[in-house]
C-alpha cells in the first residue's frame, strides 16, 4: 500500500473538510464528522483529519498511479475550494512508498 500525506494550513479546517466529502458524495463513498472523514475512490482512499488550522491529509492506493490520482483530485478541488484562502497542497509519500 502507497501512502502520501500533506498538511494544508487553514483557519478552517472542519469547513474543508466537510466541503471536500460533500463534494465527492455523488461520485464516491465516504462519510465525515467535524474532526474527520474520508473518501473511497475507485483508486484508492483519502483520510481526512480537522486540527487546530491544519486540514491533515492521508492519500493511500495500491499502485503508484492510484495514489497519484488520489492526490491529484483531492488537491486540485481543495485548492480550488480554497483559492481566497490562497490554500496549497504539497504532498509528502511516506516511508516505503
Amino acid at each position: 500500500m502507497l501512502t502520501s500525506q500533506a498538511e494544508v494550513a487553514t483557519e478552517r479546517p472542519q469547513r474543508y473538510l466537510a466541503q471536500l466529502c460533500e463534494h465527492f458524495a455523488h461520485k464516491a463513498s465516504g462519510e465525515h464528522d467535524q474532526e474527520k472523514g474520508h473518501v473511497e475512490f475507485d483508486v484508492g482512499r483519502c483520510d481526512m483529519h480537522a486540527e487546530d488550522r491544519i486540514l491533515l491529509l492521508r492519500a493511500r492506493a495500491e499502485d503508484r498511479a492510484g495514489i497519484d490520482r488520489v492526490k491529484q483530485v483531492v488537491g486540485t478541488h481543495l485548492e480550488r475550494f480554497g483559492a481566497r484562502d490562497e490554500l496549497a497542497v504539497h504532498w509528502t509519500d511516506a516511508e516505503g512508498s
